[in-house]
């Protein structure tokens, strides 16, 4: 009896055989998709709870902010007076306010010219220099605009220039040139409607009556007696609006400043003037931002339970469906939630905050790990503990010594009380001319240069020619040359006339860096500090904190390396040699958490680690997957060889059998 199949040959269906075994072979196959899938959804996972770590990190680094539980709110009776805004400094309290004189800059006009833009005068370079300064004396003819026997004294602010030449000696060419000097001065052209219709108008960029303007030209004749302005002699300009302080009284107490911007008046206030009223006084209010704290804490609140409730979530287990979250079983995540966890449980130290656990304001940690609020004791720790809120959330510093500020920490500061002791103050760089001011005469291109070097860099200036008959003349003309000169990049000095009649150049920088002396120039100007000028250095301050020896530089003492207060950055502005008490810093609950998430998020950090070897094994899953499929290629090529090897024996024994079955079948009819 043959073996009947359907297909060739034997009837054997290789095709059919070979795919089964290699649906059986390729069985370790599915399993390695199975893993990588696996694989891929954890890295999905994690890369969701980073997305949502790196919102808890945006969220905390707001909150770490001090002035987030510190603010003030500020009200103003007659907002059409003044507005106000506060800072963590300010005082509550209510103010009367009274204004009488609102602070404005000067402007001048020019005399009309027929065109903007034809050519003034010869095509001669000329110089325009700009100085300010206080007019005082003498009287001015409304009608002129022009002052008679007047005076005029440099703020020593720095005398500007601008250049004028043949490419722009036009009314708008001057204008142009001004502007984009940016001396101090804003112009522009008025056209009045006139015959001579075209005037120049400058007003200065500042207020105050310290802010007057001297405008010298040399060069030109014709636009010298176009622009040239001396209060106290010949005024080419018509002076329509006089620099001008603003006057007030706040409390009853007379106050005039030089803007109607005011940030010295109280401690951490800025008012804004911005209209009289002049027996109608007004009030400012200043009191405690409880709202914003209020709000501040409930946005801590919620940062940390968001964090907490993804972390739940992508861990999860449901003993019911018997199936976890796609991080379940993750080490890494027990890890970050034990890390988060652990900043609740430990209370503030280092005594900058009155407040040393969350529960003291309201906010309990619940089953589960969320926390809570609870209003009316937040409400009443804030009401009650304004000053202390900050510590339990921020890194906050506070000194016992009003001369020694806390200015920032590292993040390797530790919290502490950090005992403090200046053995040296910061002091400024001073060169003193040893013998009194002598009276001399300035005289272009002979004797008015003085080479001056300031914090390392050296310029030399030129002083305008001129009887320097007292010393604060001189010192004021060459304070103004030094503050401007653009070579200095906001390098500055102070020039003054000492007590002995003698003059002084102090650098206002601190420190080992801060120098400033007169090293060269015309005989006469130069030996006014000469080689017999006693000339000290500045020093930076030098103490320790925490009894280590602290880093000096400028103002500025830090803490040392490997020390508890490593990073802590004191201003030592002034006070005793000697202990000066202590500077207590606490690290708040929104700060060390941001850290937390620092390091968690760091490329060295568990979330990456983890990261990583995932990646690592979805590419070593590939390699064997690839290795896999290229012995499965060579198994099916083996088991269509052998099946199609014995298709051909099957085929052949089909044939005998055949032929025997012919056989014994006509042996058996012949017999």
């Amino acid at each position: 009896m043959g073996i009947s199949s359907p297909g060739l040959g034997s009837n054997l269906d290789v095709s059919s055989i070979v795919s089964q075994l290699m649906a059986i072979e390729k069985q370790p196959l599915t399993q390695l998709d199975l893993k990588t899938a696996s694989f891929q959804a954890k890295l999905s996972g994690f890369g969701t709870l980073k997305s949502v770590l790196s919102q808890f990190q945006s969220a905390l680094n707001g909150l770490s902010d001090p002035a987030k539980f510190q603010g003030v709110k500020t009200s103003i009776g007659d907002a059409t007076v003044a507005s106000a805004s506060g800072s963590p400094i300010a005082v509550p309290g209510n103010y009367s306010l009274e204004v009488s004189k609102l602070a404005q800059a000067q402007k001048l006009n020019a005399a009309g010219q027929v065109s903007s833009s034809a050519k003034i005068g010869a095509d001669v370079t000329t110089t325009l220099s700009f100085d300010f300064g206080t007019i005082t004396g003498g009287t001015l003819d409304p009608a002129t605009g022009k002052y008679t026997g007047a005076a005029f004294a440099s703020a020593g602010t720095g005398i500007k220039t601008v250049t004028i030449d043949a490419a722009n000696n036009s009314l708008s060419g001057i204008r142009d040139a001004i502007n984009k000097a940016a001396v101090g001065v804003t112009a522009t052209i008025v056209n009045d409607g006139s015959g001579t219709p075209f005037r120049l108008s400058l007003t200065s960029n500042t207020t105050g009556v310290a802010n007057s303007l001297k405008l010298s030209v040399a060069g030109d004749a014709t636009i010298s007696s176009l622009l040239s302005n001396d209060p106290s002699a010949g005024q080419a300009l018509s002076q329509t609006s006089a620099a001008q302080n603003s006057q007030f009284k706040l409390d009853g107490i007379d106050i005039t400043k030089s803007s109607n911007t005011i940030t010295d008046a109280l401690a951490g206030v800025t008012l804004n003037l911005t209209k009289t009223n002049v027996g109608a006084p007004t009030t400012v209010g200043i009191t405690r931002d409880t709202t914003t704290v209020i709000n501040s804490v409930n946005a801590f609140v919620k940062a940390y339970n968001d964090i907490n409730q993804t972390l739940q979530d992508a861990s999860a287990y449901d003993p019911n469906s018997r199936k976890g979250a796609i991080l379940n079983g993750e080490a890494s995540v027990r890890t970050i939630q034990n890390q988060i966890r652990s900043v609740l449980t430990a209370p503030i130290s280092g005594g900058a905050s009155a407040f040393t656990l969350l529960s003291e304001v309201g906010v309990s940690v619940q089953k589960g790990g969320a926390l809570a609020v609870d209003a009316t004791k937040l409400q009443k720790a804030v009401d009650t503990g304004f000053d202390g809120i900050a510590g339990l959330f921020s890194n906050v510093g506070k000194s016992s010594d009003a001369l020694v500020g806390y200015i920032s920490a590292s993040t390797k500061t530790q919290a502490g009380a950090f005992a403090v002791e200046v053995s040296q103050l910061a002091t400024k760089g001073v060169t003193k001319a040893t013998a009194p001011f002598t009276p001399f005469v300035v005289t272009a291109g002979s004797n008015d240069t003085l080479e001056i070097k300031i914090d390392g860099l050296t310029s030399t200036i030129t002083l305008t020619p001129g009887n320097y008959d007292t010393a604060a003349k001189f010192a004021t003309e060459v304070q103004s040359k030094i503050n401007g000169n653009s070579a200095f990049s906001g390098f500055t000095a102070a020039v003054i006339t000492e007590a002995d009649g003698s003059v002084s150049i102090t650098s206002n920088s601190y420190g080992s860096t801060s120098h400033a002396e007169v090293i060269g120039g015309t005989a006469q100007a130069e030996a006014l500090f000469g080689s017999g000028a006693v000339i000290t250095n500045g020093l930076n301050v030098a103490g320790t904190i925490n009894g280590r020896a602290a880093v000096g530089n400028g103002q500025s003492l830090v803490g040392a390396t490997s020390d508890p207060s490593e990073g802590l950055n004191l201003l030592i502005t002034g006070g005793s040699l000697g202990a000066r008490g202590t500077i207590n810093y606490s690290i708040g609950y929104a700060y060390q958490l941001n850290k937390v998430s620092t390091s968690l998020l760091a490329s060295d950090g568990p979330i990456n680690a983890r990261t990583n070897g995932i990646s690592s094994s979805i590419k070593d899953i590939s390699k064997n997957r690839e290795a896999l499929v290229a012995r499965l290629i060579q198994t099916e090529k083996r088991f269509r060889a052998q099946f199609t090897a014995l298709d051909g024996v099957i085929a052949g024994m089909s044939k005998t059998s055949a032929f025997l079955s012919q056989q014994l079948a006509s042996l058996s009819n012949n017999s």
